[in-house]
């Protein structure tokens, strides 16, 4: 890839063309609408779908960053079904992280369903530190993200989030964007064969599990973000700004 370096506040990785918008595109729009700058990596183009091509997955990546907001969508090419942490996709996966430069990297969790998830949460964790050794060469400074959270695209933890995210103004946007890609999700007017995703009953599911989430804390809907031990808080949440 190119020199382009863009700054962002919050990076997204996903293994294929829709796992961040399952995972955190709520939260991900919330940012977007706070004036923070958001970025998406798809480690693959999502070649081994069973339903739609390249080019359609490319298409519908590219509207759902203009719904979710997103400054910046990027691929790094990886062959899909062939997602591991190996020097040679940590070299291919560096200089985006060093273009991006994030405050916050998100990553898929290790156990999910797909085995490209499992690997890329450590393809990203390692990439992630090698982006901050100056030997590593690449025509980008380094740079090394400081806070790293993870999101599941289809399952939970059995271990509590950290973190959820009220995303209760964004679902709607969450929903949007996931409809856009028209060729993976439940689309009656759109036939073709049936997988685990197209179904209805994991469309509905979507919702069901934002709105689990959601009240948990209290809200309509959420969207729960793992970490590596406890998050520090400058003040307990809850206080609101002094009088």
């Amino acid at each position: 890839m190119t020199a382009i370096v863009s700054n962002v506040d919050v990076l997204a990785v996903g293994a294929h063309p829709d796992d961040v918008e399952l995972g955190v595109g709520g939260t991900l729009h919330k940012l977007t609408q706070r004036a923070y700058a958001v970025g998406i990596l798809d480690l693959t183009r999502g070649e081994m779908s069973t339903r739609g091509d390249i080019d359609e997955r490319s298409v519908e990546a590219g509207n759902a960053a203009q719904v979710l907001g997103v400054a910046r969508r990027e691929n790094a090419g990886i062959v899909d079904g062939a997602v591991a942490n190996t020097n040679e996709l940590q070299l291919m996966v560096i200089p985006f992280i060093r273009s991006f430069r994030p405050k916050i990297l998100i990553i898929p969790m290790a156990d999910d369903r797909h085995p490209d998830h499992a690997a890329a949460h450590k393809l990203m964790l390692d990439a992630a530190f090698f982006a901050g050794v100056a030997k590593i060469e690449t025509d980008q400074e380094p740079f090394r993200p400081q806070v790293i959270y993870y999101y599941h695209p289809y399952y939970e933890s059995p271990s509590p989030p950290q973190l959820v995210v009220d995303i209760s103004g964004s679902f709607d946007a969450k929903i949007a964007a996931l409809q856009t890609h028209a060729t993976q999700f439940y689309n009656p007017a759109r036939p073709g064969p049936q997988t685990f995703v197209s179904s209805q009953a994991f469309w509905e599911n979507i919702r069901t599990r934002a709105a689990y989430w959601g009240s948990r804390i209290g809200a309509a809907y959420g969207e729960p973000l793992y970490s590596e031990g406890p998050v520090g808080v400058v003040v307990p949440p809850g206080l609101g700004e002094p009088a």
